[in-house]
């Protein structure tokens, strides 16, 4: 789908530089783009190559200054990468556009499918399934018994959402994520086996989740495993049973969540963070990549970091030491070496 430089000049209140016809069919960085390519300019690292890019059109700043003569056409708007942002999210938007129900997919009849809901081939939508207006079921996901789904959700391919659990409005769910698996739940038997532990309760994701590709969020053993509102999770991530992630945390790749956690609102948590189970972490916590968590955190807004966790200028200086002590023991040695012969000459 091709657009000119007048319509894009249009949606983003911009200016037009040259050749207002010039059209465009994809989107590019500025030292990579070929003819046909919409690209933008807003960092000054990338300055030089406003004047060699084969781009058609360019995105730049109202108060940019030109120093040469350059090829593509320009559109001035008061900030180039925000411009740029919504036109990522408009391409986005189109190229994501699907809608009908495509075949083979199978729908159970006490299904509720909502309006213009798009749903793609080898789908499974179980008995008493609730799908809401607008929403995407891609191919080859499956949806379990009395699932209830939103309105504006993506669910992308192979999505696995089992039993009972509930997505709300504006969700997006990534690829090979699992919603309401089974949480790692096992009774030790007096012979040293492990008896299975029903877990019969549920995962709730309220608006506006977005959950990375490869994720496992666990359904709760009795009650709900809960992802609050506006809370994003990372690509393979792991939320244990009746964890409770608040609003608006943010959640890296490969971090561990144990069972029964209450995680606060506004919370960052860093990569391949490990948080021990019956915890409670306050709102605005933030935990640094590879930290490990074995004891509530009751101050709020404060941050951590290191195996097991210290306040983080204390984890930064602890690690500073760490690296010194090769060096601090030759120099103790040193002065073990000059205590003892002044011991010797006192003798």
């Amino acid at each position: 789908m091709q657009f000119t430089a007048q319509q894009i000049s249009l949606l983003l209140n911009g200016t037009v530089e040259g050749d207002a016809l010039a059209a465009v069919d994809k989107l590019a960085k500025i030292e990579e783009a070929t003819t046909g390519a919409l690209s933008f300019l807003a960092n000054p690292k990338y300055e030089p190559h406003l004047y060699t890019t084969n781009a058609s059109i360019v995105i730049i700043n109202n108060d940019y200054v030109l120093t040469e003569p350059v090829k593509p056409t320009l559109i001035r708007v008061e900030n180039a990468y925000s411009a740029f942002s919504i036109l990522l999210e408009q391409y986005n938007t189109i190229k994501l556009n699907k809608a009908g129900i495509e075949t083979p997919s199978f729908i159970h009849p006490s299904a509720t499918i909502g309006k213009d809901v798009y749903i793609g081939a080898f789908a499974y939508i179980g008995p008493n399934v609730k799908i809401g207006d607008k929403s995407k079921i891609y191919p080859n996901t499956y949806i379990a018994d009395n699932v209830e789904i939103g309105d504006n959700v993506t669910l992308f391919a192979g999505v696995k959402v089992y039993f009972d659990c509930v997505i709300g409005n504006n969700v997006i769910i990534h690829s090979g994520a699992v919603i309401g698996s089974d949480g790692f739940g096992f009774a030790p038997a007096a012979d040293g086996s492990y008896k299975k532990v029903s877990q019969i309760g549920n995962v709730i994701i309220a608006d506006d989740v977005e959950i990375g590709a490869n994720t496992a969020i666990d359904r709760a053993t009795m009650g709900s495993t809960i992802i609050s509102k506006g809370a994003k999770i990372d690509n393979l991530v792991q939320v244990a049973h009746n964890v409770e992630v608040g609003t608006n945390t943010v959640i890296a790749g490969q971090a561990g969540i144990s069972g029964s956690t209450k995680i606060g609102s506004n919370a960052v948590i860093g990569g391949q963070v490990g948080i021990a189970g019956h915890l409670t972490l306050a709102n605005g916590t933030q935990i640094s990549a590879q930290t490990g968590v074995n004891s509530s955190i009751k101050e709020e807004a404060k941050q951590w970091g290191g195996s097991p966790y210290l306040p983080y200028k204390d984890y930064l200086r602890a690690h500073v030491n760490i690296r010194r002590l090769p060096d601090m023991e030759k120099r103790i040695s040193e002065l073990e070496k000059i205590i003892a012969e002044l011991q010797k000459a006192n003798g």
